[in-house]
């Protein structure tokens, strides 16, 4: 496994292969990357492993393709330099998107509001111009028979082509301040997207691959923040201090909320066809069961005593959960 984090000073990213048995560091690379961010400094995005390489992006827009096995350095380039990006309050957040041989990666420059990168040697293959950057993660979607990078920038939800980059539509939502932090969801041939100002929304695409500018359904009940909602079974499932079911079925409606402690901020959710697993910000791990007509708690476990604020996504690999709690990495067998 691949971990992003920080030295001891704060002044260097440092991304760690760990064995995933024992947790012994397999290799390191590090770099200097000054700076100060609300919330941190740490890396925000997910890294990417695709086949022998894996690629990194630090907060400050410090981009590494690394070989998987060794940790070897193929290149680098830092896209807030290279782009001429503005400075970013929580830094650059949204994880790299690989398509048909192109790192596809949002640095936000008045020039560059997206960029594909050839993965293999980091030349630029296209850029196109628009807003700075959002901190959600892009979403590629088969529309029609073509393929679409879909997501937010600072302003607005967008739709772009893959090979070329050109903006293909664009949806500005009717209230403004989103922070646009959540990253937008495929639903069948629709597409959801949820954000504090707008609520929870699903839309349909028209017959030239352009978003229809209504929603067809909208819910106001679900207004996540930062939290991006997933599809269990035929319903989907978010947090905003509460944890909220809603039916895409009929029309988005509100059809469970559970109220309790454990969902009063932030969380994330990872879901199967009857399953949630739920992690708080207190570290708290829930599991849910989403197949009866009300969602049931079935188990919870408390993952530390002294409060350290979770925010880091869990991942799942083969048997076991990975929970990051502060400077600590938990690994936890799944039964």
């Amino acid at each position: 496994m691949v971990v992003g984090s920080r030295d001891a000073l704060d002044r260097h990213d440092v991304f760690q292969c760990l064995d995933s048995e024992d947790g012994s560091i397999v290799w390191q690379h590090s770099y200097p990357a000054l700076g100060n961010l609300d919330y941190g400094n740490a890396p925000r995005a997910t890294p990417l492993i695709d086949g022998e390489f894996v690629y990194t992006l630090g907060a400050f827009g410090h981009l590494c393709c690394l070989e998987l096995e060794s940790g070897i350095m193929m290149w680098q380039l830092n896209i807030a330099k290279e782009f001429s990006t503005p400075k970013m309050i929580w830094g650059h957040s949204g994880s790299p998107l690989l398509v048909d041989g192109k790192l596809i990666l949002q640095p936000g420059g008045r020039e560059a509001s997206l960029v594909a990168l050839d993965a293999e040697t980091g030349d630029v293959v296209w850029k196109t111009p628009g807003n700075e950057a959002s901190y959600s993660s892009l979403l590629l979607k088969t529309v029609g028979e073509e393929k679409q990078v879909i997501g937010y920038d600072a302003k607005s939800l967008g739709g772009w082509d893959v090979k070329t980059g050109k903006r293909l539509w664009t949806l500005i939502p009717p209230e403004t301040g989103d922070f646009n932090v959540p990253t937008a969801v495929s639903l069948g041939d629709r597409l959801l997207v949820s954000s504090e100002n707008n609520g929870t929304r699903v839309y349909h695409f028209n017959a030239d691959g352009t978003l229809h500018s209504e929603p067809d359904h909208h819910n106001n009940d679900l207004r996540p923040d930062s939290h991006t909602p997933v599809v269990s079974g035929e319903r989907l499932f978010g947090i905003w201090n509460e944890l909220y079911g809603l039916d895409p079925g009929q029309k988005l409606k509100t059809v469970a909320a559970i109220s309790d402690d454990s969902f009063a901020g932030y969380g994330s959710l990872i879901a199967t066809d009857s399953r949630l697993l739920a992690l708080n910000d207190d570290g708290e791990l829930l599991l849910l069961d989403t197949a009866t007509e009300a969602p049931r708690i079935l188990s919870r476990l408390k993952l530390q005593e002294n409060r350290v604020q979770v925010l880091t996504h869990p991942a799942i690999a083969g048997d076991a959960i990975y929970v990051r709690l502060g400077n600590n990495l938990v690994k936890l067998r799944l039964q």
